[in-house]
Formats: C-alpha cells, sequence, structure tokens
C-alpha cells in the first residue's frame, strides 16, 4: 500500500476507468461496527439468535459492506477531494464473518456542469458472488491532490466473556441463601436485588428495617418476596449474620453499606465459629479483555503483610476456588519484582519456598512456581525471552501477590488501566463473604455473587433465623 493517496480529477476520469479494495470480514469488524453505529441486532452479533433467523448464521451489517464503497471512492477512484452526494444500494446476499469481500467501482457516467461522477458499485464475496450494488453519485476533485496517508490507530476490543462460563454454571448450581450486611445504601440496595432477579442467590436483608426500608424506596425497588430481619445497628447486623451462617441458616455473606472490617471482625472473633484452620483471604477474580482467560489476584484486600504460612493459606484459599469451578490444575505464579531469589527481596524468599512447599505435598491441587516478574507470569514471549523454564510462567491462572499494597495495585491497574473487571470474594471462612464496591458494574456484581453461589457448601439449616 502506498504512503501517499493520489487522487484523479474530473478531467482525468474516463468511462470504465476502476478501482477496488478487498477486507475480510472478522469478529472484530462486526463488533465495532456495532459498537460504532448502535446496531446491536442480534443477527449481528448473537450466535444463538442467528442460528434461528432466515440465514441461519450471524451477518455482517449491511452498511458495513456499503462501507467498503464509501472508501474506494474516498481513497482510490476518484480518491481525495472527492464530495459524496448519494448512493443506491441493493443488498443482494448476506455475508457472513469470514467471507472475502472485494469492492469494486467504475465509472460510468459524466456531467460536466457539476463535475457529477456516477459510478457503478458492486461488492463480491470470494465466490464471485455479488452481495451488493449499485450506483454512487459524487463530485469529482477539481485538482490533483498527493496527500499522506494517515496512520491509524491501533484498536482492540475489551471483550469481557470470561465470567459467562462460571455465571452459566452457578444458575445451575443448588440454590443458597444469602445474608445481605446492612444494606442501607441504594447501591447495596440495588445489588441484593439485581442478583436476587438473575436467580443466584437468595437475599436475607439484615439490618435496621426503618432505613432498609427508607433505602429501598429510594432505590425504587420493591421487597416483595424478600426476608428481611431487623437489628438495630451494622455492628449488630454482622453478629446476626454470623450466628445465622454459623447455624446453616444462610450459606453466604455479602457485604452491603457497612466498613470491611466490621463484617471482616465478627466474622473471625474467636467466639464466631465461622473459623476455619485456614487464613481468611480476599481473591479478585479479574476478568481482563486483555487476557484469554480468568485471572486470579490475591491477597489484595485483606492481609496487609502476610507472612509465609499466611501465604500458603492465600494460595491454597485460591486454588480451592478455581478447583471449585473445574479446573482441574490450577497454574499458581507467586510474583516478585525479579524471577531470580535474592536474599535481600524477603518476597523472593517466600517464592521460592512456597513453590517448594508445593511440591512437597504442603499446597495441594496446583502448579505452583516462583519467584516470577509479572511480565514473565502472564506472557509467554516475556519468559522465553528470560530463558525461563517453569509450568506456570506465561500462562498463570492465579497472581500470589507479596503484600497488599502490590495486591491493591495491581489490581486497580488492571481495572482503570487495562480496562478488566474484578469480582471480589473472601475464602477461608465456614462461607464465603461477598464483598462489592459501589463502583463495581452489574457485571461484578453478578461474577462475585456466582462465585460465592459456587464456593458455597449449603448446609441444612437447624432452625434459626426461619
Amino acid at each position: 500500500m502506498s504512503d501517499f493517496l493520489r487522487n484523479r480529477t474530473f478531467e482525468e476520469l474516463r468511462p470504465g476507468d476502476r478501482a477496488s479494495l478487498v477486507r475480510v470480514v472478522g469478529r472484530d469488524d462486526i463488533d465495532l461496527f456495532a459498537a460504532v453505529s448502535g446496531d446491536v441486532n442480534p443477527a449481528h452479533l448473537d450466535a444463538a439468535f442467528a442460528a434461528t433467523d432466515m440465514f441461519g448464521h450471524v451477518v455482517a451489517h449491511g452498511m458495513w459492506t456499503a462501507a467498503l464503497v464509501s472508501a474506494v471512492l474516498g481513497t482510490e477512484l476518484p480518491g481525495p477531494g472527492t464530495i459524496y452526494l448519494g448512493q443506491e444500494l441493493k443488498f443482494l446476499k448476506p455475508v457472513a464473518p469470514g467471507d472475502t469481500i472485494t469492492a469494486r467501482v467504475s465509472v460510468r457516467e459524466k456531467r460536466p456542469e457539476k463535475r457529477i461522477v456516477l459510478l457503478d458499485t458492486v461488492c463480491t464475496n470470494q465466490r464471485g458472488e455479488e452481495v451488493l450494488s449499485g450506483v454512487a453519485t459524487v463530485i469529482a476533485p477539481e485538482r490533483r491532490i498527493e496527500w499522506p496517508r494517515k496512520r491509524l490507530p491501533d484498536v482492540s476490543l475489551r471483550r469481557h466473556d470470561r465470567y459467562e462460563e462460571f455465571v452459566a454454571k452457578a444458575r445451575k448450581a443448588p440454590q443458597v441463601r444469602a445474608a445481605i450486611v446492612h444494606p442501607c445504601s441504594v447501591a447495596a440496595m440495588k445489588a441484593a436485588v439485581e442478583v436476587r432477579d438473575e436467580g443466584l442467590l437468595e437475599p436475607l436483608l439484615i439490618g435496621p428495617e426503618a432505613k432498609i426500608r427508607a433505602t429501598a424506596e429510594a432505590a425504587q425497588v420493591s421487597l416483595d418476596g424478600i426476608t428481611l430481619e431487623a437489628v438495630p445497628h451494622s455492628h449488630a447486623a454482622a453478629a446476626r449474620a454470623v450466628e445465622l451462617a454459623v447455624a446453616g441458616a444462610v450459606s453466604v455473606l455479602v457485604k452491603g453499606s457497612l466498613h470491611t472490617d466490621e463484617l471482616l471482625g465478627a466474622v473471625v472473633a474467636p467466639s464466631s465459629g465461622l473459623r476455619t484452620e485456614r487464613r481468611i483471604s480476599h481473591v479478585y477474580a479479574m476478568d481482563v479483555p486483555a487476557y484469554d482467560k480468568p485471572l486470579i489476584v490475591t491477597d489484595a484486600a485483606v492481609n496487609i503483610q502476610p507472612t509465609l504460612d499466611h501465604k500458603r493459606d492465600i494460595c491454597q484459599n485460591a486454588v480451592d476456588l478455581l478447583r471449585v469451578l473445574g479446573m482441574e490444575v490450577p497454574l499458581v505464579a507467586v510474583l516478585a519484582a525479579v524471577e531470580t531469589v535474592n536474599p535481600k527481596m524477603p518476597s523472593t524468599l517466600d517464592a521460592a519456598a512456597l513453590t517448594v512447599m508445593a511440591a512437597r505435598g504442603q499446597i495441594t491441587g496446583a502448579r505452583v512456581d516462583g519467584p516470577l516478574a509479572f511480565d514473565n507470569a502472564i506472557s509467554p514471549d516475556a519468559a522465553r525471552t528470560k530463558g525461563i523454564v517453569s509450568p506456570v510462567a506465561g500462562r498463570a491462572d492465579i497472581l500470589l501477590v507479596p503484600d497488599l499494597e502490590a495486591g491493591n495495585m495491581l489490581a486497580k491497574q488492571l481495572i482503570y488501566f487495562a480496562g478488566a473487571t474484578a469480582a471480589g470474594l473472601v475464602l477461608g471462612a465456614r462461607v464465603p463473604i461477598v464483598l462489592t464496591s459501589r463502583s463495581d458494574p452489574l457485571s461484578a456484581r453478578i461474577a462475585s455473587a456466582a462465585l460465592a453461589r459456587l464456593a458455597a457448601a449449603p448446609r441444612p439449616p437447624q432452625g434459626v433465623g426461619a
């Protein structure tokens, strides 16, 4: 392709002059056109819907094909300086993903009075079948133009579909009851109703009744069919939720508008009954568009400066979650700033120790390797360049971070710079605990509820809070 665009003036054009371009239509072309135009007709975007349509498969937007004609007119014939006046179009055959489309224009007629040119326009597929035909009317350029071809920006789509499989799996799992602890903000109330409407959790609202009802009114949601248990304040709500979980009346705890420390403090209290031999820890289950599978980042919210023993539990909690989700042998990358052991960097010593602990059966059900720098953990090319031979490098399912600060910064960077969505869950207690933020999109709240449902081990109620 030339680095310059060159046109043909009205005087230079002759009937029969022609030009063309070739494009292969891919999924990204269709999705980008839908995003720009707003045309989200499921015939173009949803394979299940399209299978029931007249063509039986996804088809490209007709105007995507027509846009190829515009591209030929504006860049090739007549080229820069052309003014597009009108276009007659006939759509003759559907265009499917993978089709190779050739757009051709040819000069039919010149009208000297206003430099008007009529051009026949046709698009054909790889089988030579016409998929579009018509006539374009343009004003041809008066003078010669040679202009540098503009370099287009790199464009990538942010696809958020990593959660779909386990959300579908959660809907098939046994229903579980969730204690929504102190849902006294509009965001918390809407989240409780959303996960109920999505068929993921059966909510039990715990908090001051007057506040909860006022919040529901402010959120413009109905509490019909939702059980409410009244307690005087947020501290009492956390304590009551723990009681119900210990008794088996609820299988999931969901943070409402109280502070995280208040809820987790009730969970880990010596007398709570929800503690296990494990350290509790937080996981971010992340849908990162640039990564080809779900990615766990842990711990970015609970353990500030975890010890080696804590890290073992943090690792095992995350591994057990992925195994519940159906991953047979998760790959755990223990992160540090470098990929070699350095006695001056305690995180590298912990990483090496965790690798050996996994090899000796102190961490089970996973392959663990470290220390690995972030790039070596998620990029096969980076690992290859560094000469790292590892069953985990470049393919990690779990990123085990050195401390909370590193994990929080990593997770927030993935969310705000890489367009990731993050579902949050606390593990290690007898029931999973959903931690969501007011800024979380609906997809993250739904994914968090799905994770909790899958991680919960339903137990029969023992007569408390029925």
